[in-house]
């Protein structure tokens, strides 16, 4: 099984961060030297994706703008012997193929993965990267659990201890069976469980491998008023028989679709980049 896909979702409006996404996208806000997409971009690149799918709504353009135009301070760059900026600016973008898919209106997550029921080939698995969920760790979380479908034959999502206090605002799993000490089986997902009713305390935080058939199930729901929840398409995968893994991952997570989890992020990067 190889797994080359890696769709992004970034149609979003951003309202937790208006008046500022009135002119710049959410996932452009940046993290110090870097916008926010750029972290999920190069942790898909890490883990050895090569066909990403940017999903884009309107007001948009600078994602495609950034990633798509030549850099023009590079032979300032070059001069002044910034040979790592230059790499991390060009060179690591270069060996992905960036795509960009248009989601017309904000009509959720699912919506947005089924902007590429054409892109994603029949019988594969391909990866979900929200980018919002800025990972940080020693390994690309994403490539771990591509390791892990590719093991199991099977779906994988990327859940976190959440406490009981934060729990209403996720997907939550229900455990079937805990397989290891971070990998269990699914047996069903509640999305945005009062706390009284959560099945768990692990929640699921924006990572995901999904086998095609998963287009199939966005599709029928399409009639449902409302947005198209990715969460609802995976609890009917499940009810079909199709095996669903839940990886702990041990990553440090910062939710900068947040303001508050956005100055974290702030915080951790840029002592690091003082470091």
């Amino acid at each position: 099984m190889k797994i080359r896909a890696a769709i992004i979702p970034a149609a979003g409006i951003g309202t937790r961060f208006l008046p500022l996404t009135k002119a710049i996208p959410k996932e452009m806000i940046p993290l110090i030297d870097k916008p926010t997409i750029q972290h999920v971009v190069e942790e898909a690149i890490d883990a050895h994706l090569s066909d990403l799918f940017i999903v884009i709504g309107n007001n948009k353009q600078a994602i495609v703008d950034y990633f798509s135009s030549p850099y023009e301070h590079a032979d300032l760059l070059k001069e002044k012997d910034k040979k790592r900026l230059k790499e991390t600016l060009e060179n690591r973008i270069a060996k992905a193929t960036i795509r960009y898919l248009a989601q017309p209106k904000p009509l959720g997550l699912g919506h947005a993965i089924l902007m590429a029921r054409t892109v994603i080939e029949p019988n594969s698995y391909f990866s979900v990267l929200l980018p919002d969920d800025i990972l940080v760790g020693t390994e690309p979380a994403i490539g771990t659990m591509a390791q892990l479908a590719k093991q199991n034959n099977a779906a994988v999502i990327a859940v976190q201890e959440i406490p009981q206090e934060k729990i209403s605002a996720y997907g939550v799993i229900s455990i079937a069976e805990q397989l290891n000490h971070d990998l269990y089986e699914v047996s069903c997902l509640v999305e945005k469980p009062k706390k009284e009713n959560a099945p768990s305390n692990l929640a699921i935080v924006g990572r995901y491998i999904l086998p095609h058939k998963i287009i199939a199930i966005l599709d029928s729901m399409q009639g449902n008023s409302g947005e198209l929840q990715l969460t609802d398409a995976i609890q009917k995968l499940i009810e079909t028989g199709e095996k669903v893994l839940a990886y702990k991952i041990p990553h440090k997570r910062f939710d900068t679709g947040t303001p508050h989890g956005w100055l974290e992020a702030i915080g951790h990067f840029g002592l690091n980049d003082l470091r």
